[in-house]
C-alpha cells in the first residue's frame, strides 16, 4: 500500500513538473531556468504548508511529500542545469539561479508554514 502511495503521488508530481516544463512561462529570461527554479520555489512553499497545514498520517505524507513532491521537485535537475550554465559559460548566470533558488526557496518554505499556520 505504501508503495501504490508514493508511485500515485510521483505520478501526480511527474506530469505537474511536466506541463510546467512545457509551459511558454519564463522562456524570455533564457538561458535562466525559469520552469525549474519556478518547479523549485513552489515546492518548497507546498512542502512548508502541507507540514503545518495538514496533520498528516504516514500514508498522506508518502502520498504527498514523499510521492507528489518527490517527483515535482528534483535537485538533480537544478544541478545538471546549472552545470550547463557553466560549461555554456553563463557564470554570472550560473551563481545567480543557484542563489535566487536557494534563497526564494528557503522564503517559501518559511512562507508556506506562516500561511499554513494562519488558515
Amino acid at each position: 500500500m505504501k508503495i501504490l502511495l508514493v508511485a500515485a503521488g510521483g505520478a501526480f508530481g511527474a506530469v505537474a513538473r511536466y506541463l510546467i516544463n512545457i509551459s511558454p512561462v519564463g522562456t524570455f529570461l533564457q538561458p535562466f531556468p525559469f520552469q525549474t527554479f519556478i518547479i523549485n520555489v513552489t515546492g518548497s512553499f507546498l512542502i512548508g504548508f502541507l507540514l503545518v497545514k495538514l496533520e498528516m498520517n504516514e500514508m498522506m505524507k508518502l502520498l504527498l511529500l514523499t510521492g507528489f513532491l518527490g517527483a515535482y521537485t528534483t535537485f538533480s535537475t537544478f544541478e545538471l542545469e546549472t552545470f550547463d550554465l557553466m560549461r555554456g559559460r553563463f557564470l554570472f548566470t550560473a551563481i545567480l539561479y543557484v542563489a535566487l533558488s536557494f534563497a526564494v526557496g528557503f522564503i517559501g518554505v518559511a512562507l508556506g508554514v506562516l500561511l499554513g499556520r494562519k488558515i
